[in-house]
């Protein structure tokens, strides 16, 4: 059930969500939590009341049939009064459905309309299927992520479903309710994943061309290639992260860990690399990570502990920012980012039970 009261930078903007998985999905969460009424469309019969469907959290859900007239002009109804349309299907599904740009844009001339994809509205990959780990695999990101002499890595689903997908989504979208306010026109935002993982390539590009960043893996400064900007094992079998990047921080990190003399000056020396990453390795494999921890959290060498998400949550940093909350006994990141006068909050967990569309429209009136 969603909050009566929400605030937020957001609030009094409303959302209509074509329910689907992923990117489309966490963008909602993350306009609910700033304030938006996010309205999701199902399907009838879909289970409701999952307590672990954080991203389903803070909106209302209507059950629609879609293919019944009575249902599409109930929706249509709601589109009539919203700012935001969000959809996530293969291109073309919702114009055979009805309620392509087209037709939503005949009946509400203002509104916005975010469409998340994998491969984009167009292109010879269109309508092929395809995840996360597909998108970034010709955007450059995938092949440069990996160790030295092994395969790429994937990253979780970040890149692609929410880097590349979600905030580049959301981006679009409030530039397109700027420039409604302004016209007074809607127009659609086509969120493709494979070009927003292109887009987050834009700083390796540059340094590709100004010939500081290989297309080996595992050889370059951010890719666990310098021995200053990586992770190491500790003595317990945890690992634990140095980022010593600037010259006075990796100054200090030799000082404090007692990196021989003649390697204070080796860190651009890539022929010392191989030496300086065998010597951070011994050194760090002396103690655990906690003790780790203790002698250099803190201080300006860059340094962080490799946690778990369970662990995560208990790090002092996180608590003393309320980085997690509790939602009806769920624990959950909190809204990000946050504001100084209109701040996010969670509207509530994912609903249990569905609203009925009159009901939403009455709120809307």
């Amino acid at each position: 059930m969603k909050s009566e009261t929400p605030s937020g930078p957001l609030r009094g903007l409303r959302v209509v969500e074509f329910a689907g998985i992923g990117p489309g999905p966490f963008a909602c969460m993350l306009l609910s939590d700033m304030g938006a009424d996010v309205v999701s469309i199902d399907r009838p019969g879909k289970k409701l009341g999952e307590p672990h469907n954080i991203t389903g959290r803070g909106r209302s859900v209507v059950l629609a049939d879609l293919k019944d007239a009575a249902a599409r002009e109930q929706v249509f109804q709601l589109l009539e009064k919203a700012d935001v349309l969000i959809e996530g299907y293969r291109p073309g599904v919702m114009e055979r459905l009805g309620f392509g740009p087209d037709a939503v844009l005949a009946r509400n001339p203002r509104i916005v309309y975010g469409r998340m994809t994998g491969w984009g509205q167009e292109g010879p990959l269109a309508q092929a299927a395809g995840h996360d780990l597909n998108y970034i695999a010709i955007s450059g990101a995938l092949h440069a992520i990996g160790p030295k002499g092994g395969a790429p890595v994937p990253p979780l689903n970040l890149i692609g479903d929410y880097g590349g997908g979600s905030l580049y989504l959301i981006v679009g979208v409030l530039a397109a309710l700027r420039e409604a306010n302004l016209s007074g026109h809607g127009q659609v935002v086509d969120a493709a994943m494979t070009d927003g993982a292109a887009s987050l390539m834009t700083n390796f590009v540059s340094q590709q061309m100004r010939g500081v960043f290989g297309e080996t893996r595992g050889s370059n400064l951010l890719d666990g290639g310098a021995p200053y900007y990586r992770v190491y094992e500790t003595a317990d079998g945890e690992h634990v992260t140095l980022g010593a990047i600037e010259p006075q921080f990796f100054s200090e990190f030799c000082e404090r860990v007692g990196v021989p003399s003649e390697l204070h000056r080796a860190q651009n020396d890539r022929a010392q690399w191989p030496r300086l990453h065998d010597e951070f390795a011994r050194i760090f494999k002396q103690k655990t990570q906690q003790e780790w921890t203790d002698a250099l959290e803190g201080t300006d060498v860059c340094f962080a502990p490799v946690l778990p998400l369970s662990r995560a949550q208990l790090h002092p940093h996180n608590r003393a920012r309320n980085t997690f909350v509790e939602v009806e006994g769920v624990r959950q990141p909190a809204p990000a980012p946050r504001f100084s006068r209109t701040p996010s909050q969670i509207q509530g967990p994912a609903p249990k039970q569905p609203t009925p569309s009159a009901d939403v429209l009455a709120r809307w009136q």
